[in-house]
């Protein structure tokens, strides 16, 4: 069915260009008096349509079924070799192609006065200028998609000159709403918030959510006196915070009134303004990473600036407590470390100088291990015993 269609429309468009062409036969020769003189009889110009119509489009009935193979032969032949070119032959010869064909069009507005030929002309040159600029394109690709990338790298400089100049203008109006980091009720109470942000490691503008202030006087008007100290403690700290000159301030008066759980209105917030958020709430940390929103962990923090503690380096420390393992003492540092002293139990409450043996990082933090100085070193079996028994 599809191959009648495509022979039908050959036929017209043979059919067609015999118009055409008798039209151009009627302006250069006398047609009408050849073909009179061919057949003896009277032609008028509507016949001499008529006849070239019907002649060409036989011609073209006939022809139909080569001119479909050769094209589908043209067609395989196009194919096999597109495929087989590199991308940039292909990027390079399109653009050369589209380059000469553009100049085609402007040259071939000159061919419109010349009669009957115009068109034709207008034709052969666009073919020729493709076909010349396709040969160009393959063969100076380099030189063409050089000229392109250099454009883009100037594009991509001005574009990342631009955001610096809005991320400098943002930064003086202090507008940018991604320089908002939000607190969250855990770090307020932990307090150590207040010596970060005297030492300048942080920037931008701490916020503080309305409904985080809500908890915090809960928690301070609490019945129990450990909450209660600790409630108060944080809003000590907060009063400390916002009068410190290093950092800004605000506090943020929405609430998410469908929203019961503090932790919930704080990842809502954080997730709409863009800002991590500052914490010591492990739970709080895991909700917030699986939501892809980043949080600035104090303890992470604590944990990273730990100072480093190798195997053979000696530590002076009171050891507090006895241990798991039978002789064992316990130390501990002034950040926390809890440190493990083989054969210290003899030595609880007083201060000794001790030998590192080996460091254990766990989820928990960091754990040392150690023994009096003095003391011959135990096997690696007997320490790897110690280290599953404590986890």
């Amino acid at each position: 069915m599809l191959s009648k269609i495509v022979r039908g429309i050959i036929t017209l468009l043979f059919g067609a260009a015999g118009i055409y062409l008798n039209y151009l036969l009627l302006k250069v020769i006398e047609l009408q008096q050849v073909l009179e003189s061919i057949i003896g009889l009277e032609v008028k110009t509507f016949w001499t349509y008529i006849i070239f119509f019907i002649l060409l489009s036989v011609i073209g009935f006939f022809l139909a079924p080569v001119l479909m193979r050769l094209f589908m032969g043209l067609v395989k032949w196009m194919e096999s070799r597109l495929t087989r070119m590199p991308i940039s032959d292909l990027v390079g010869g399109a653009l050369g192609g589209i380059v000469g064909l553009l100049i085609a069009s402007l040259i071939s507005s000159s061919f419109s006065d010349v009669k009957f030929l115009g068109p034709i002309l207008s034709v052969i040159v666009s073919l020729f200028l493709g076909y010349v600029g396709l040969i160009i394109g393959m063969k100076r690709k380099e030189d063409i998609l050089g000229f392109f990338n250099s454009l883009s790298k100037l594009r991509s400089e001005r574009n990342e000159k631009d955001k610096g100049r809005d991320k400098g203008k943002g930064k003086h109006s202090g507008a940018d709403q991604t320089d908002y980091k939000v607190l969250d009720t855990s770090v307020i109470i932990d307090g150590r918030i207040a010596d970060i942000v005297k030492s300048g490691f942080l920037d931008g503008i701490l916020l503080i959510p309305g409904f985080v202030l809500e908890e915090l006087r809960h928690i301070a008007d609490s019945s129990d006196a450990m909450k209660r100290n600790r409630g108060r403690r944080g809003l000590d700290i907060l009063n400390q915070i916002s009068k410190e000159a290093m950092i800004k301030v605000e506090i943020y008066e929405g609430d998410f009134e469908d929203i019961a759980e503090v932790d919930s209105k704080l990842v809502k917030l954080s997730s709409i303004l863009g800002a991590p958020i500052l914490t010591n709430d492990y739970n709080l940390n895991k909700v917030a990473e699986l939501q892809g929103i980043k949080v600035l962990n104090i303890n992470e923090l604590a944990n990273a600036v730990k100072p480093v503690v190798l195997p053979g380096e000696e530590m002076y420390v009171q050891i507090m407590k006895e241990g798991k393992e039978n002789g064992q003492g316990v130390a501990y540092l002034d950040d926390g470390t809890m440190v493990v002293v083989d054969g210290g139990r003899k030595h609880i409450g007083q201060h000794t100088t001790v030998l590192v043996t080996t460091v254990l990082q766990t989820a928990a933090g960091r754990m040392i291990f150690a023994k009096p100085k003095g003391i011959q070193e135990k096997s690696v079996e007997e320490f790897s015993h110690e280290i599953n028994a404590f986890g």
